[in-house]
């Protein structure tokens, strides 16, 4: 049976404009009190074979279906009074509004090919974006009764075929030492000096602020965007930019140079709207020197030394050496944000960590070495292998969240099905007769 949580992914972004086949409308099904047209069908259909996503079965019973358990969920949670935050629904779209963008070109030529303005193509968007998450946030009211108990993990894991069980592949523990190279004031100075030097000419109209961030910025993913970060509220944003982006109200001004963890900034407002802020940004970050790259490793080298002397234990060391913020605390150990765990796959680590610990064995201390943090920052570290663990078949003593999870996604999906029966017994459905024959997921579509 075909996994229930993927109708969440349902994507109704299509927007009419897949439509320019001008469909004549007619409402095929209805659940509840809502239809579902011609057009609905055709354009999701339309969006799947766009993005080359494969349906199994017949496009016109898989997609309706879909559809119509997606208004089931929309239905139930009116009735219980779920909603879900405007600032969201606004992040999506303007996280979609820039995909198409940066696939068809530019704005103006977005609004060619869907053949609408801007205007409409934002507030279709809007209308099936609060639906799909409002159906979400219904999926996530049903999960919440579900309950995974020890017992339940072990009982799975007995009952399970062996030869189904997951391998787990190779796992490692990590610990760092990781320190950032000095900048020396004269660097600093060469990229303020470039950012005034922006300034002046967005502010003369010689340049767009969007053309300069295109070709300078070294936030590459707005820089694709002409600088534009789309909506955001004041807790997405680092505090120094958030303060400035926040106090501008001129989008014909470019803020001072902004300093944050991640470089330096100019900022351009482009629209404010409630608690949200829309900018363009330009950011540079200064670059180390090769005296600074030789101070710092040589003060990791010796680090190290000490380390190997047993005049101090690695934990110690990334106590008082260590600039790694989430590891310094936590005995050097690096913590995997994927799963909250300290157990990183090979390919999860940063691609410098990963090749210095391939061939180390258990307790080995790297020699210093460069890589690049998960803020675009050089930095020099030394690590420790603390722990490795050979590819193995999952078993509760090692990998008991894992089956945790898996148990858990199997009572979610029987908890979801079990609901969707009960609500087709108990809502009103309208299908067309041409569309009563198929081979339905769920039997009670047809009454």
């Amino acid at each position: 049976m075909q996994k229930i949580f993927y109708i969440i992914l349902l994507s109704f972004y299509t927007l009419s404009c897949f439509a320019n086949n001008k469909v004549v409308d007619q409402v095929l099904w209805v659940v509840g009190d809502e239809p579902i047209l011609q057009s609905d069908i055709e354009n999701e259909i339309a969006r799947r074979r766009y993005e080359k996503e494969s349906i199994e079965g017949n496009p016109y019973c898989v997609i309706p279906e879909n559809i119509a358990l997606q208004k089931l969920f929309i239905a139930q949670a009116k009735l219980d009074s779920i909603s879900v935050p405007e600032a969201s629904v606004s992040q999506q779209v303007d996280a979609r509004i820039r995909y198409f963008i940066s696939q068809i070109g530019s704005k103006e030529k977005v609004e060619e090919y869907f053949k609408k303005p801007m205007a409409d193509i934002r507030a279709t968007m809007t209308n099936a974006v609060h639906d799909q998450l409002l159906a979400q946030e219904m999926q996530r009211t049903i999960f919440s009764t579900v309950r995974v108990t020890p017992a339940d993990v072990k009982r799975f894991y007995n009952t399970f075929p062996k030869d189904s069980i997951p391998t787990i592949p190779e796992q490692v523990e990590v610990q760092i030492i990781s320190i950032s190279p000095r900048i020396t004031l004269a660097e600093q100075e060469r990229i303020k000096s470039q950012l005034r030097d922006f300034r002046e000419k967005i502010e003369s109209g010689e340049y767009e602020f969007s053309t300069l961030a295109i070709l300078y910025s070294e936030d590459r993913g707005s820089a694709l965007q002409g600088g534009e970060l789309g909506f955001m509220t004041r807790g997405k944003l680092v505090p120094e930019f958030a303060n400035t982006a926040f106090s501008l109200y001129d989008p014909k001004k470019v803020s001072r140079i902004v300093e944050s963890e991640f470089g330096y900034h100019i900022i351009q407002l482009i629209e404010r709207k409630n608690d949200q802020v829309n900018c363009r940004h330009i950011l540079l970050t200064p670059k180390i020197g090769y005296a600074e790259r030789v101070e710092a490793t040589q003060k990791l080298d010796s680090i190290a030394s000490v380390i190997r002397l047993g005049n101090s234990s690695f934990p110690e060391s990334a106590l008082a050496h260590s600039e790694d913020e989430m590891s310094q605390q936590n005995e050097g150990t690096m913590i995997n944000m994927k799963n909250g765990t300290t157990k990183f796959e090979l390919q999860e680590l940063p691609a410098e960590i990963a090749k210095a610990i391939y061939s180390m064995e258990v307790g080995e201390i790297s020699q210093p070495f460069s890589y690049t943090d998960e803020k675009n920052k050089e930095r020099i570290a030394i690590v420790r292998l603390k722990s490795r663990t050979k590819a193995h078949r999952a078993h509760p003593d090692t990998d008991y969240q894992l089956l945790k999870d898996m148990v858990t996604g199997k009572r979610n999906q029987e908890e979801l099905e079990k609901w969707i029966l009960e609500k087709q017994k108990e809502t009103y459905i309208y299908i067309a007769p041409e569309y009563r024959n198929c081979d339905f997921q769920f039997p009670h579509w047809v009454k």
